[in-house]
């Protein structure tokens, strides 16, 4: 299967009440005001944010769309172009590729956004791309989350920090570092546990493990990623500014996706923080998380190939 075949397979939830919705819609031959309210009511019903839908809705207004033609393709093909103009300058293929110097990231997310899987699927990436990579156990709040960053560590054959079940999180960051630099390892991926993000004590030891690696490496973490669900709907939006606020987020991963047919979340994400996305989870294996570009992401949600 293709990357465009995974997209497409990843979105067809999201394509496919889309397409229904926007056919449900527009009964007429000619958009008129009555049909304009309804497309941006729809496209806030289905997560794409209140600024975005009010953009697309000014967009089709203005447009001149040939009557003789289908609207629903006309009108997919408008948010086709929103989507890549907006979209496009928040790739970041760089993420993957090798680096000659240590590159420690420390990822972060709440409770259930799949971190620790999306970390072996990130280091099977990184390993393929040439990096060598070490993965620091530092959600030490659960042993079974110790032993799952274990096992995709033996699966992806890369290497690991970790200590007993209730260690400093921290620490084993600390030593995971320093183990990658005295060993010419130049990637390290940081799990951390998951934490909601109006809990303050958590959320602090989370700013704990970013401050330990600047003893290191005064430029360290050097990249914070931030794990998103897409079922969450628009929780997502308030998990980014109580993240944001902590230590800033230099990138997003969306997981879930081909489990929603509100993918539209990471429409109004992309255009209220204009934050780099790194990647998206579109199933459930190993080589299900796609890196994230722009046009293969408009393509697959609005079934346009």
């Amino acid at each position: 299967m293709g990357i465009f075949d995974k997209f497409k397979k990843g979105f067809q939830k999201s394509a496919s009440a889309f397409s229904s919705g926007l056919k449900e819609i527009i009964i007429k031959k000619e958009i008129d005001d009555e049909n304009l309210n309804k497309i941006e009511e729809f496209l806030i019903q289905s997560d794409v944010g209140v600024e975005a839908a009010s953009e697309i809705k000014e967009i089709i207004s203005t447009k001149k769309i040939d009557p003789n033609k289908d609207l629903s393709s006309e009108i997919n093909l408008i948010l086709k172009e929103y989507i890549i103009s907006l979209m496009k300058p928040l790739e970041n293929n760089s993420f993957f590729e090798k680096k000659e110097k240590i590159n420690a990231t420390l990822v972060s997310g709440v409770n259930g956004v799949g971190k620790t899987t999306t970390i072996g699927k990130i280091s099977k990436i990184l390993k393929a791309n040439g990096n060598k990579v070490m993965l620091a156990a530092s959600d030490t709040f659960r042993a079974a989350a110790i032993e799952q960053l274990e096992n995709w560590a033996k699966k992806v054959d890369v290497e690991i920090t970790k200590s007993k079940q209730g260690s400093d999180p921290a620490s084993v960051a600390y030593k995971a570092i320093e183990d990658a630099i005295n060993n010419n390892f130049n990637q390290v991926l940081i799990d951390t546990a998951g934490r909601l993000q109006n809990k303050k004590n958590l959320m602090e030891e989370y700013k704990k493990i970013a401050n330990v690696t600047k003893k290191i490496d005064p430029n360290a973490p050097h990249n914070v990623i931030l794990i998103l669900d897409a079922t969450s709907g628009q929780n997502v939006i308030n998990q980014v500014e109580e993240f944001n606020k902590i230590i800033p987020i230099t990138g997003l991963i969306m997981t879930k996706l081909d489990g929603t047919a509100k993918g539209g979340i990471l429409l109004a994400v992309a255009k209220k923080y204009k934050l780099p996305i790194i990647a998206l989870g579109l199933g459930e294996k190993e080589d299900d998380l796609q890196i994230f570009e722009a046009q293969k992401f408009a393509d697959a949600f609005t079934q346009i190939t």
